[in-house]
């Protein structure tokens, strides 16, 4: 078995900044995609990963992760982590968090029902996530 290839970081930084794909670079260093995205983490050229777990606390059941309230949650939170979605997935969840808000609504979550919208207790979940985005944004704007 022969030697694994090696990525030059000086090189992959110059080719990154040049606006190259990881297929591309993937190609020129003779190595797979996963092994490009190691070498970029690695050199810390790669975007860090957003956490949501503030905006979605729970253990998400499969069926439930691509649903509209942890859609919207999630882009909430990409908002607040200075990395908003496209303009009209934002508006789609500001706009449904503003009607909850206004609403004195909150969200609920069962593994087994799915997500559902309950009378707000105090400040609701949905209050905290949509200020700290629209906060976030106030400082982009």
């Amino acid at each position: 078995m022969g030697r694994k290839p090696t990525i030059d970081r000086e090189e992959l930084a110059r080719l990154v900044a040049q606006g190259m794909s990881v297929q591309e670079l993937a190609g020129h260093f003779g190595v797979s995609e996963s092994g490009v995205l190691q070498a970029k983490r690695a050199a810390g050229l790669a975007k860090p990963m957003m956490d949501h777990s503030r905006a979605l606390p729970w253990k998400l059941a499969r069926a439930h992760a691509q649903s509209g309230p942890a859609t919207n949650l999630r882009n909430l939170s990409a908002a607040a982590q200075g990395r908003p979605p496209a303009a009209e997935r934002l508006n789609t969840a500001l706009r449904w968090a503003q009607r909850l808000v206004d609403a004195g609504l909150d969200v609920r979550y069962d593994a087994a029902e799915g997500f559902s919208e309950v009378p707000a207790a105090g400040k609701s979940h949905v209050a905290v996530v949509l200020e700290e985005a629209l906060q976030a944004l106030g400082e982009r704007r």
